[in-house]
This record gives C-alpha cells, sequence and structure tokens, in this order.
C-alpha cells in the first residue's frame, strides 16, 4: 500500500514542481541561478546535462524564466535546490508546446484542477499538438542538493514515457499502481505516461 501511494505521488510531481516553485520564488532570490542550474540538469543522463535549457523561478518575475538558454533536446525545470522537497524535472523538447500551455494557464491564474481540462479539451481541437512519438521525462526528488560538489544525496530518481492516449490494452501494461512493474499513468489521456522508477 505504501509503494502505491507513493508511487501515485510520483506521477503528481510535474504539477506539484510549478506550484512549489511558485511558492519558493522569494527563497530562490538568494540562489544563484548557477546553482538552480546545476542542481536542475542532475536529472538528465550526463551526456545532455551540458546543453539542456534551464527554466526557473526567481523573485519578482511571473512564472518561470529562462536560467540558460540550450542546445539540446531537453528543457529542465528549477526550483530551489535548498528546499526541503527539492525536486526537479527534465522533459524531451517535443513536450515543449503541451508543458508552455500548462505554464501559461498557471501564470494566468488556472487553478491545478483545471489545467490538465483545459488543455485536454485543446488536444482534442487540434489546438494543442502531442507528440507524435513517446517522449521522455526525467525526475529527481527528495534528497540533498551540495552546490560545492554540484551532488545530490538521497534523491529518488523517476524516469517517465510520456505516450498520448495508451491504455492497458494498447501497451499489455497495469493501469493500476504496480509494485516493482512499469505501469500507466493517465492511461487514455494525451499526458498518459509510463511511469519507471529505478528503484521501484
Amino acid at each position: 500500500m505504501r509503494t502505491t501511494r507513493c508511487l501515485l505521488v510520483l506521477g503528481a510531481i510535474p504539477t506539484v514542481l510549478h506550484a512549489q516553485a511558485a511558492k519558493q520564488a522569494g527563497a530562490a532570490a538568494d540562489v544563484p541561478p548557477e546553482t538552480q542550474i546545476a542542481a536542475a540538469v542532475l536529472a538528465l543522463p550526463a551526456e545532455y546535462r551540458e546543453g539542456a535549457k534551464v527554466l526557473g523561478y526567481r523573485a519578482g518575475t511571473k512564472g518561470f524564466v529562462t536560467l540558460r538558454e540550450g542546445t539540446g533536446p531537453f528543457t529542465c525545470l528549477a526550483s530551489d535546490p535548498a528546499a526541503k522537497n527539492f525536486h526537479v524535472a527534465c522533459y524531451h523538447q517535443t513536450l515543449e508546446p503541451f508543458m508552455a500551455r500548462g505554464r501559461e494557464l498557471r501564470a494566468s491564474g488556472t487553478p491545478d484542477s483545471r489545467v490538465d481540462t483545459v488543455r485536454f479539451a485543446e488536444v482534442k481541437s487540434g489546438k494543442l499538438q502531442m507528440p507524435k512519438q513517446p517522449a521522455s521525462l526525467y525526475q529527481l526528488f527528495g534528497g540533498t542538493f551540495d552546490a560545492t560538489t554540484n551532488t545530490v544525496k538521497g534523491a529518488q530518481p523517476l524516469f517517465v514515457i510520456y505516450s498520448s492516449g495508451a491504455t492497458g490494452a494498447t501497451t499489455g501494461l497495469s493501469e493500476k499502481p504496480t509494485q516493482g512493474s512499469p505501469w500507466i499513468m493517465y492511461p487514455g489521456t494525451p499526458k498518459a505516461h509510463i511511469m519507471l522508477s529505478p528503484k521501484m
């Protein structure tokens, strides 16, 4: 039961990251952008870190701002590395329209509970495009970031594969949290994704 609850929480992390980053905007004012960047890219495999674009909250801004332009295929969302509930997420560039729309809606005051409702309707109408091929998202949450060594200790990694519209029937995977095995979250929706954790 504990594992099931944990995995359900993991799937909600992209939304939680936006909400917590907003609350941490003031705290992040004293955190150098370089530190936020160094922490954020740790979610990625080493070969993608240098070229990743990094977005983060800064004091006095509304929503995410660009902390570093990128040359690679991933964008990372950075929160305050010193926050108690530290976590970061990096997604493939093909997910940018979906992710950017979520940021836009939240910045305009749309409640988190309504963001997916709006995005799903826009996908259905053709206004918003989802990637035609599976797209990856890497996350780290928990743990403690050490700015001296640019490492994070005790963090839990999570690898997610977005596969829009995927279901248990189309993938052969469970649509419910399954201990020790991949499973599909939000099956049949535009943000359907396969949950894979190295420590499952």
